[in-house]
């Protein structure tokens, strides 16, 4: 395993969106998602069965059944490692205030931010890893700021 590896959970319920989420993060950052879903069910269940597993959780807002910021909520304790990472086509103001307040680390619109999500996931590369060299392809030079 790489050092500068990020591991990540996907829960997408749009199937199309999910595998183009992961063919993006894993083709243009350290992030290598070790598990994804569409139910937060199941997603739940990994989570509270893999508490150390992953360092960013991807949680699609508009779920079958529930609501991702529900799914934020019963995660159990996690380390100050594990980033959650919220995305949305509704990242209206008011949900990322609720957002915040219930402690996820960022708010990603997925139509218009996905570059920003792409950017957000290679400064915690660098950040993780106190900024040692990574491997990791990037579209732009702008290099993260640690």
């Amino acid at each position: 395993m790489n050092s500068c590896e990020l591991h990540a959970y996907l829960l997408e319920d749009n199937p199309d969106l999910r595998e183009a989420l992961v063919d993006t993060l894993q083709e243009l950052t350290c992030v290598r998602v070790i598990a994804s879903s569409h139910d937060p069910s199941q997603a739940a269940s990994w989570l509270s069965q893999h508490t150390r597993d992953w360092d960013l959780l991807v949680v699609d807002l508009l779920l079958p059944g529930e609501s991702g910021l529900h799914l934020v909520q019963r995660l159990p304790a996690r380390a100050p490692w594990q980033k959650v990472v919220l995305l949305s086509n509704y990242a209206t103001a008011s949900v990322r205030k609720r957002s915040a307040q219930l402690g996820i680390d960022a708010v990603f619109d997925k139509s218009t931010q996905v570059d920003a999500l792409v950017d957000y996931c290679t400064r915690l590369c660098f950040l993780r890893d106190g900024a040692m060299t990574c491997e990791v392809s990037r579209t732009h030079d702008a290099a993260p700021q640690a």
